[in-house]
């Protein structure tokens, strides 16, 4: 059985002043592990220009509210 994945891409440029967009590699891990705090299975990591956010799809609605507890969407 397969799982249907979700990627989720958030901009460097449309990050809320309280991230330090100076270590994006802090700013993804933050992110990771307050999804992965709330049950998430998900993924972050820092890539040339976004965070990128993978996780299964069955979890998009539960992400979708930490992201914008986090500001993020």
């Amino acid at each position: 059985m397969t799982m249907a994945t979700t990627t989720i891409r958030i901009d460097y440029a449309m990050l809320p002043d309280h991230f330090d967009r100076s270590r994006p590699d802090a700013i993804a891990a933050a992110v990771e592990t307050a999804l992965r705090d709330a049950g998430i299975k998900a993924e972050a990591s820092d890539i040339f220009s976004h965070i990128k956010i993978e996780l299964p799809t069955s979890q998009l609605a539960a992400a979708s509210t930490v992201l914008a507890e986090l500001q993020l969407i």
